[in-house]
């Protein structure tokens, strides 16, 4: 029921996994939930998506959930706030995943005009200065 907010307990849905050396072992139909390691801040006049680093680059999609709107993650005192949440699957082979490896790209896009209310700035973000995190409806731990 997506109109139930903070309902559900992360752990009756999702299974946590720890990275073993610096790396993580992602097998094929799985879904992961995953958090850059960089903080971002996108501009008031710009919007970004994030796209495939290099489609050579394996069996593995990564951008799921990879639109920005303008002001995402813009912290008060001007600097990156927020870490891109990255939602990946790995397709027909395990994927092997190191730490600081370069996986998408931010594609931007000027706005036409510079919305009146940047992302947060309403108070009614969910995701605005967020670190790894699950959409609204799971329970907050």
């Amino acid at each position: 029921d997506v109109d139930r907010i903070g309902a559900y307990r992360i752990d009756d849905y999702w299974d946590r996994l720890p990275s073993r050396d610096g790396r993580l072992i992602l097998d094929p139909g799985d879904f992961y939930i995953l958090a850059s390691r960089e903080r971002l801040a996108i501009p008031p006049d710009i919007a970004a998506e994030m796209a495939p680093m290099d489609a050579a680059i394996g069996e593995f999609r990564v951008h799921y959930a990879g639109f920005f709107d303008p002001g995402f993650g813009a912290g008060a005192d001007g600097r990156p706030g927020a870490r891109a949440v990255l939602e990946v699957r790995s397709r027909e082979v395990p994927f092997i995943l190191e730490d600081g490896q370069f996986i998408g790209r931010l594609v931007y896009e000027r706005m036409a005009e510079t919305p009146e209310t940047l992302y947060g700035q309403s108070g009614v973000s969910n995701y605005q200065g967020q670190g790894l995190k699950l959409s609204k409806h799971f329970m907050t731990e």
